[in-house]
């Protein structure tokens, strides 16, 4: 089978073709011939091993000490079911399904196999594949942030920033489907996509700092890395909570120590890969509340210029690889 590889960490070239032999589905396993993956920051940080400050040391820890240890990429996955191991009982080979394997990864390639109990569902009838290839990483830690982590609930007023890239997207239309109320940060050439997501309301964050406005938001996202609770307590209101998706170890430590008053929260944590999250998210999907949204699609010999374009200030949203299979 064709995938891409890399054997080392760098820049998007460290991407390169490969021929590789097809995996077979063992006891338990789902075999699926990939329609398309995602270009997301677990892809963009094992490739690169650009971690937040503070990071470093577990980066190598967990993606390989001196070189990959995983060297296939792709976090989050689509296709159609090939084959299935003995005892496998939830799917049938044709099936449309999407899959999480997170930092397991493996989407970058014609077949994949994962196991029938991990992060596997099948894909909502209403969205393409590629679409579907599109909403674990961000549907699923949006979901664990404003509802596990949050407990998000009606009437909530919630501010998002950064909500125009893949789990910014996701906590817009997701906080919607809650009931809440949500405002979302952008730059100017971002407003527009990110009120045609639902929004109520959009913050240019280059004329606007939402920071300085008291007692306003019961739930404050930050998925830019840029926030902090020094800056952002006072916009929180008396029980708010200020989630970190993405921080570094010196926010995250300053979250511990900080003096909090009026019940007021703020932590950062990791989004776990479900099964079933990803049936809440096809569900939400199959009623019309839920809907990726993709900026570009690259075929998988182009991976380097998708990898390219995450990076990009433009992008928008999710970046995808579409494999074809017809």
């Amino acid at each position: 089978m064709q995938a891409i590889a890399y054997s080392s960490y760098g820049p998007p070239e460290v991407l390169r073709p490969v021929t590789l032999p097809r995996p077979e589905p063992k006891s338990g396993e789902v075999l699926v011939r990939i329609h398309a993956t995602g270009v997301t920051s677990g892809d963009y940080r094992a490739r690169s091993l650009d971690m937040p400050p503070g990071f470093g040391p577990v980066g190598r820890l967990v993606f390989g000490l001196f070189r990959p240890r995983r060297q296939v990429l792709g976090t989050e996955f689509s296709g159609v079911v090939e084959a299935v191991g003995s005892d496998v009982t939830r799917f049938a080979p044709g099936d449309r399904v999407f899959a999480y394997p997170g930092a397991t990864f493996g989407g970058y390639a014609d077949y994949a196999v994962i196991a029938e109990t991990a992060a596997i569902a099948h894909a909502p009838e209403n969205l393409g594949l590629d679409e579907a290839a599109a909403i674990p990483f961000g549907g699923a830690t949006a979901l664990n942030f404003l509802r596990d982590k949050a407990g998000i609930k009606p009437g909530d007023r919630v501010l998002v920033i950064g909500a125009a890239g893949s789990v910014g997207s996701a906590a817009i239309q997701l906080g919607k489907a809650f009931g809440a109320s949500v405002t979302g940060t952008a730059s100017p050439a971002k407003l527009d996509m990110v009120l045609g997501l639902g929004a109520d309301r959009v913050v240019d964050h280059t004329r606007e700092d939402p920071a300085t406005t008291p007692d306003a938001y019961d739930i404050i996202l930050d998925t830019s890395g840029t926030a902090t609770y020094a800056r952002y307590a006072a916009a929180l209101k008396p029980g708010g909570q200020l989630l970190l998706v993405s921080a570094n170890l010196w926010q995250l430590l300053a979250t511990l120590f900080a003096r909090k008053t009026g019940g007021r929260k703020a932590y950062g944590g990791y989004a776990p890969e479900r099964a079933e999250d990803l049936r809440f998210l096809a569900d939400l999907a199959a009623s019309g509340r839920f809907r990726p949204f993709i900026d570009k699609r690259f075929p998988l010999d182009q991976a380097a210029a998708a990898h390219r374009y995450f990076q990009s200030p433009a992008r928008k949203g999710n970046v995808v690889i579409t494999l074809d299979p017809a």
